[in-house]
């Protein structure tokens, strides 16, 4: 897999995000994973392979195709993919905050 790094440089114009915090950069890593900074340079590993191989991950299950996966983007500050899954910046901030990693689960 290809290591791909997407930052925020665009917004709707009139459109300002609400979440005291926002994710302001991403790198797609091997194995499910994420490095993400947010906008007050808090930054760790989200690790999304649980999430995705479960069973009962939902949509996200759709994300176990690497291509899809790598296909994340900051919509807004909010870690986004094109099926419609998506990463409250708030909950990843907390997580990645206290543990500079944070292995999500369903």
């Amino acid at each position: 897999m290809s290591i791909e790094t997407t930052t925020e440089n665009h917004r709707t114009i009139g459109v300002t995000p609400s979440a005291p915090w926002r994710i302001k950069a991403v790198t797609v890593l091997p194995d499910y994973r994420l490095s993400v900074t947010c906008n007050d340079d808090t930054s760790g590993i989200v690790d999304m392979s649980l999430l995705v191989k479960s069973e009962r991950a939902g949509m996200y299950s759709e994300l176990k195709d690497e291509q899809l996966f790598s296909r994340v983007c900051l919509e807004l500050g909010v870690l986004t993919w094109p099926n419609g899954a998506d990463l409250d910046p708030e909950w990843v901030h907390d997580e990645v905050s206290g543990n500079k990693s944070w292995s999500v689960t369903v």
